[in-house]
């Protein structure tokens, strides 16, 4: 059975357009027989990471900071793929940044060069071996949301893994209207379970997928005036 964590660092934790990208991913996961174990960064105590690397020099793959992230690493450890749930915030909310900064310990600390670039690897008792992102924004374009495309990305080459892909929805607000799912949301979250499976069973998400839920769901210019008019009113 495939074993994976998602982290959702949405401050709205399972009430916001994150989670409700989220969950229909992992729902689709489960339906092709994976174990996910889900966090919401609101519901757990996480400090930020203090720069004193300790855990790269004094007692390699050990924080000092005592706290849930001591709950969360031995989970993270027996997963195989980890699920960064976010809006995007230029670029993150502060909550998923000290998440992310925290999973140092999990690295050997032993740097090398890859193709021009410094990178290191996960230790040999992390099974961890992709990285998918979830992002949400309220902006028109997907590429509002490559800022944190490119964080994950990064994050995953650093680490020596696969980045497996991106499930970004922007403008996720238009998905409802007077808190209901518009028919267009509810084929988008059809889409984004179908993913889920997609991950678990293939290996990968068909770029069909992925460009089916990003897909935009009015012009530009109306987006644009109903902002203008929230605005000025």
């Amino acid at each position: 059975m495939v074993k994976a964590v998602a982290i959702n660092g949405s401050p709205r934790a399972d009430k916001g357009y994150t989670a409700m990208i989220m969950i229909p991913f992992i729902e689709g996961m489960n339906d092709a027989g994976a174990d996910v174990e889900t966090f919401y960064a609101k519901n757990v105590k996480i400090e930020p990471c203090t720069g004193e690397m300790h855990c790269w020099y004094e007692k390699p793959g050990e924080c000092y900071i005592q706290d849930d992230m001591q709950k969360v690493y031995p989970i993270l450890k027996h997963a195989e793929i980890l699920i960064l749930a976010t809006p995007v915030y230029i670029p993150l909310p502060g909550e998923m940044q000290n998440i992310m900064n925290r999973l140092c310990p999990l690295v050997i600390p032993e740097l090398q060069t890859r193709e021009g670039r410094t990178r290191a690897r996960f230790r040999d008792d992390v099974k961890l071996r992709k990285v998918v992102l979830v992002a949400t924004g309220a902006w028109y374009e997907k590429e509002n949301l490559s800022t944190v495309e490119r964080i994950a990305l990064e994050f995953a080459e650093d680490a020596s893994i696969e980045f497996a892909g991106a499930i970004l929805r922007p403008h996720a607000f238009l998905m409802k209207q007077q808190g209901e799912l518009t028919k267009d949301g509810a084929k988008i979250l059809e889409m984004v379970r179908q993913a889920g499976r997609e991950l678990v069973e293939n290996g990968r998400i068909a770029k069909e997928t992925l460009d089916l839920i990003a897909r935009p769901l009015v012009g530009r210019e109306e987006l644009l005036q109903r902002y203008n008019r929230a605005v000025k009113s």
